[in-house]
C-alpha cells in the first residue's frame, strides 16, 4: 500500500512539472510574437527564427553544461539510470529549469531585435544558458547555494527569497541586454543630429498576442515554481493574478489607454510578483505589479528618450529593473506587519538583488566585447537597410507580397 502510495505521489510530482514545463515552453512563443509585432515587417521572420533556434541551443548547452553546474546532476548515464526509482523526475525537472535558462537569450533578443548578426548571437546565448546563468542559478537556487545563504541569513537577518525569478531570471536576462544594447549602438535612423525619430512598431495584435501567450504560461512559470503537488499554492496563483492585472490597470491609467504599454504592464507586473508570489498578501501583489508598470511606462521613455538607449522592446526596463524591484518587494511586503508571511529581510532582499545586477552587468560586458572583436556583432549597413530577414534568411515574412 505505502510502495503504491508513493509511486503515485512521484507520478503526480512529474505529470504537475511537465505541465508547467509545458506551460513555460510555450511562453517562448509569447517572446516571439512580442517581438514579431514590434519590429519592423522585414524583421519579423528573423524574430521567429532566433527564438526558435535560441531555445534549441539553450537546451544542448543546459543540459550538457548548465544543469550540472547549477545541480550537480548529469545525464550522461544510462536511459535506465534516468529514470531511476521516481519515473524520471529530476529529467523533467530539467526540462522545466531549461524552461527558464533559455528565458535568457529570449529576453535578449527583443533588445538588441532588427540589427544583430544572427549566429554571434546565438553563440551568446549558449555561453548565457550554459555557464552564466547557471553559476548565478547554483548560487541561489542550486548547489551552491548553502553558503551563500547562510551569509545572507547570519548577516542581513534571512535567506535571500527569489521564488519565481524575478532576480535570477528576469533581472539577469535584462541587465545582461542592457551591455549588448550600448555595444551594438542604435538602429540606423532612430536618431538624426541628435533628434528622436521613434520607430514605429508593425503589428499590434502580434504584440497583444505575445503578450496573453505570455501572461498564461507565467502561471506555469510561478506556480509550478513548487516543483512538486505538495507544495503547490493558491496564493501564488492568485498574486499573479492580481500582479498582472495591477499592471495592466496603472499602465493604462498612466498612459491613457496606450495599447503596447497596455500589454507591457501586464508583463511588468508578472515580472515583479515572481520573487515574492509565496509570500506577500495579494492585494500587495496587486500595488507591486501596478508600480512595476509605472517603472516600465517612464523607464522606457526614460531609457529611450533621455539615455538614448535603443533597446527595440524595452527588455532593460521590464525584465531588468523590474526583476530587481520584484527582489526588492519581496523584501517589504513580505513581512508579516503588512499582511505577509514573513521570514525575509529587506537588506538581504536588497543587496541580492544588486549582486544579479553587478553580476550580469560584468558577465555581459565580457562576453559582447569578446564577441564583436572576434566575430562581430552587427549587420552591415546594407543588410539592415534590407532588414534581417532577407539579408539572414533570404525570404520575408510575407512572401506572397513579392509576387507580381
Amino acid at each position: 500500500m505505502n510502495t503504491a502510495v508513493q509511486s503515485l505521489t512521484q507520478s503526480g510530482d512529474v505529470l504537475f512539472l511537465m505541465l508547467g514545463a509545458v506551460m513555460v515552453f510555450a511562453m517562448h512563443a509569447g517572446f516571439a510574437f512580442l517581438e514579431v509585432g514590434t519590429v519592423r515587417k522585414k524583421n519579423q521572420t528573423n524574430a521567429l527564427v532566433k527564438i526558435l533556434t535560441d531555445w534549441s541551443i539553450s537546451t544542448v548547452a543546459y543540459f550538457l553544461i548548465g544543469y550540472p553546474i547549477a545541480y550537480g546532476v548529469h545525464f550522461l548515464v544510462s536511459a535506465e539510470s534516468l529514470l531511476g526509482a521516481n519515473q524520471g523526475y529530476e529529467l523533467v525537472r530539467f526540462f522545466f529549469l531549461l524552461c527558464f535558462a533559455a528565458c535568457i537569450p529570449a529576453i535578449i533578443s527583443g533588445g538588441i531585435a532588427e540589427r544583430t548578426r544572427f549566429w554571434p548571437q546565438v553563440l551568446a546565448g549558449a555561453v548565457f544558458a550554459g555557464l552564466t546563468y547557471p553559476l548565478f542559478e547554483s548560487m541561489i537556487w542550486g548547489q551552491n547555494s548553502s553558503g551563500l545563504q547562510a551569509w545572507f541569513e547570519q548577516t542581513l537577518g534571512a535567506p535571500f527569497h527569489d521564488f519565481a525569478g524575478s532576480v535570477v531570471v528576469h533581472s539577469m536576462g535584462g541587465w545582461l541586454a542592457l551591455p549588448a544594447v550600448i555595444l551594438l549602438g542604435p538602429r540606423m535612423g532612430r536618431w538624426v543630429r541628435g533628434k528622436s525619430h521613434a520607430i514605429p512598431i508593425s503589428n499590434i495584435p502580434f504584440l497583444a498576442l505575445g503578450s496573453w501567450i505570455l501572461a498564461v504560461g507565467w502561471f506555469g512559470f510561478n506556480v509550478m515554481s513548487a516543483q512538486s503537488l505538495t507544495g503547490i499554492s493558491g496564493l501564488v496563483a492568485v498574486n499573479s493574478l492580481l500582479a498582472m492585472v495591477g499592471g495592466v490597470l496603472f499602465a493604462v491609467t498612466f498612459t491613457k489607454c496606450d495599447p503596447g504599454f497596455a500589454h507591457n504592464g501586464a508583463l511588468a507586473g508578472l515580472i515583479a510578483i515572481c520573487a515574492g508570489s509565496d509570500l506577500v498578501h495579494p492585494i500587495a501583489a496587486f500595488f507591486i505589479g501596478g508600480i512595476g508598470a509605472l517603472i516600465f511606462v517612464y523607464g522606457f521613455q526614460w531609457e529611450q528618450e533621455t539615455l538614448k538607449i535603443d533597446d527595440v522592446l524595452g527588455v532593460w526596463p521590464l525584465h531588468g529593473i523590474i526583476g530587481t524591484w520584484g527582489g526588492i518587494a519581496a523584501g517589504i511586503f513580505g513581512y508579516s506587519t503588512l499582511g505577509g508571511l514573513g521570514g525575509v529581510s529587506f537588506f538581504a532582499q536588497l543587496v541580492g538583488s544588486l549582486m544579479a545586477v553587478a553580476y550580469a552587468l560584468v558577465t555581459g560586458f565580457v562576453v559582447y566585447f569578446l564577441i564583436i572583436k572576434t566575430v562581430g556583432f552587427r549587420l552591415s549597413e546594407g543588410e539592415e537597410f534590407r532588414g534581417s530577414d532577407l539579408s539572414i534568411h533570404q525570404i520575408d515574412a510575407y512572401p506572397e507580397d513579392a509576387v507580381k
